[in-house]
C-alpha cells in the first residue's frame, strides 16, 4: 500500500511487513496520529487515516504479553484507533480491548511473583515503551476509570519499595542486564535507568499524571515522593544548569557519584528533558511549586545551553530537536511560564531553519512523522476534548 504524498507529509514505504503494522514508534499506527490531526484541523480527509487503519488490521493483531506494548502490537494499534475517534473502529477496538485486558493480567501477575520471590526486575518489565508503565498510559488515554489502571499504579508502588539481593539493598526498579541489552562487563551487576522511556523518569510521570486526573491509590504519593528523592540525590548542578546521568551502573551507585563529566544529549527518551518534566508533573500532582520551579530551570537550561543543544544531531522526537521542543512547551503550558515558553519557540525556529541530519524513517519516535507533529499541531493547539497525539510520550 502506498498512500499520496502531500508536500511535508510522511508516507508509508512500500515495503510493509507485520512490524510496521503494529508499531507506534515506527510504523502505521504512529504515522496515523499525523494524518488525524490533519483531518481535525481540516487540512486533509480522513482518506489517509482510514487506510493506515486497514493496514493495521487486515491481519491478526498480535497481543503476546511478552512482545506487546504501548507501542507495539494490539495496545499500539488501538491508541492509534483510539486517538482517532472515529465510530467506523468501535468495533475493532471493542476485540482490542478483550486481548489488551488479558495481556495486562498476565504482565502484572508475572511483576507480582518477581517481586514476591525478591527477584530483580528487567527494565522491559516496568518501562514506558515496553512495559507495564505503558500499558498504564494507554488505559489513561482510552479507559482512565478502568481497574486495570489502578492495578498498575500499585504495581508501580510497589515498584518503588528496596530489593534485598545478594547481601545488598537497591532500589525496587534496579534492573538486570544492559540498559542496551549488549552483552559488557560493566552491567554484569545491574543498571538504573533514569530516563522517561526505559527508566524510573517514566513511572514518576504516570503516577503523577493520574494524580493529577484523580486517580489513586494507597502509597501513591509516597512512591512519588520516593522517585523524586532519588532522582534529587543524582542531580548535579542547579537552576538551568541541572542534569541527571542517563543510567549508572552498580560501582556508580556505591560510590554515589556518576563517571561521565557533564550534561549528556538533552534528549525526550533519556535525557534531562523528559526527567526534568516527569519531576514537573510530580511538583504539580503533589502542589510542590518549588520543584515545578526547579524542573523548569532546567528546561530552559537543556534550550540555550550551547553545550547541550550541540549533542542535538536530529529533529526526532525520541533524541531530537523536536522532543526537548514538545516537552517544554508542555511543561511550560501547565506552568504558564513566559520564560519556557519564549525558550521553546526559539529553540523551534532553531529546529526550521538549520540543517540536520534527515530523519531515519517516517515513524512517530525517530522519523519525519514526530517532527511534523510538533512544528505543525503545538500542545497548546490541542482540543481539551479530543485524545491527545502525544499522550503516549508521557508528557501532558
Amino acid at each position: 500500500m502506498i498512500l499520496s504524498r502531500p508536500a511535508t507529509m510522511p508516507y508509508p514505504n512500500t515495503t510493509i511487513g507485520p512490524y510496521w503494522r503494529q508499531s507506534l514508534a515506527e510504523g502505521a499506527p504512529g504515522i496515523a496520529l499525523l494524518h488525524i490531526e490533519r483531518a481535525r484541523a481540516g487540512i486533509a480527509g480522513w482518506g489517509h487515516v482510514h487506510r493506515l487503519a486497514v493496514a493495521m488490521t487486515r491481519k491478526p493483531v498480535h497481543a503476546n504479553p511478552h512482545t506487546s506494548s504501548l507501542f507495539e502490537g494490539a495496545p499500539a494499534v488501538a491508541y492509534a484507533l483510539h486517538t482517532a475517534g472515529h465510530p467506523a473502529y468501535h468495533r475493532a477496538l471493542a476485540t482490542l480491548d478483550r486481548s489488551i485486558t488479558t495481556l495486562i493480567r498476565i504482565r502484572l501477575d508475572a511483576a507480582h511473583r518477581r517481586i514476591d520471590e525478591s527477584r530483580l526486575a528487567k527494565a522491559r518489565e516496568y518501562d514506558l515503551i515496553n512495559g507495564l508503565t505503558g500499558l498504564g498510559v494507554y488505559l489513561m488515554h482510552r479507559h482512565p476509570d478502568h481497574d486495570q489502571l489502578r492495578e498498575i499504579l500499585a504495581y508501580l508502588v510497589r515498584l518503588t519499595e528496596p530489593i534485598h539481593t545478594q547481601g545488598e539493598t537497591v532500589p525496587g526498579w534496579w534492573a538486570t542486564g544492559s540498559p542496551d541489552r549488549r552483552q559488557s562487563p560493566r552491567w554484569q551487576h545491574g543498571h538504573a535507568g533514569f530516563g522517561m522511556a526505559h527508566g524510573i523518569a517514566g513511572p514518576l510521570a504516570l503516577l503523577s499524571s493520574a494524580m493529577r486526573r484523580g486517580i489513586s491509590v494507597p502509597g501513591q504519593r509516597d512512591a512519588i515522593h520516593t522517585i523524586c528523592a532519588w532522582l534529587d540525590q543524582w542531580q548535579h548542578g542547579h537552576a538551568d544548569a541541572a542534569w541527571w546521568p542517563e543510567v549508572i551502573d552498580r560501582s556508580e551507585l556505591h560510590a554515589s557519584a556518576v563517571a561521565i563529566p557533564g550534561p549528556q544529549r538533552p534528549s525526550w527518551c533519556y535525557g534531562t528533558p523528559g526527567i526534568a518534566r516527569a519531576l514537573h508533573l510530580a511538583g504539580l500532582a503533589t502542589g510542590d511549586p518549588d520543584r515545578t520551579r526547579r524542573a523548569e530551570q532546567a528546561l530552559i537550561g537543556c534550550l540555550t545551553d550551547d553545550r547541550q543543544r550541540a549533542r542535538l544531531t536530529d529533529t526526532s522526537l525520541c533524541h531530537g530537536w523536536a522532543g526537548l521542543i514538545h516537552t517544554a512547551r508542555c511543561a511550560a503550558n501547565d506552568a504558564h511560564n513566559p520564560d519556557l515558553t519564549a525558550a521553546a519557540d526559539t529553540a523551534a525556529h532553531r529546529m526550521r531553519h538549520q540543517q540536520h541530519r534527515p530523519p531515519a524513517d517516517d515513524g512517530l519516535l525517530q522519523g519525519a512523522t514526530g517532527t511534523a507533529l510538533v512544528n505543525d499541531h503545538p500542545a497548546k493547539s490541542r482540543s481539551a476534548t479530543q485524545p491527545r497525539w502525544d499522550t503516549c510520550l508521557l508528557v501532558t
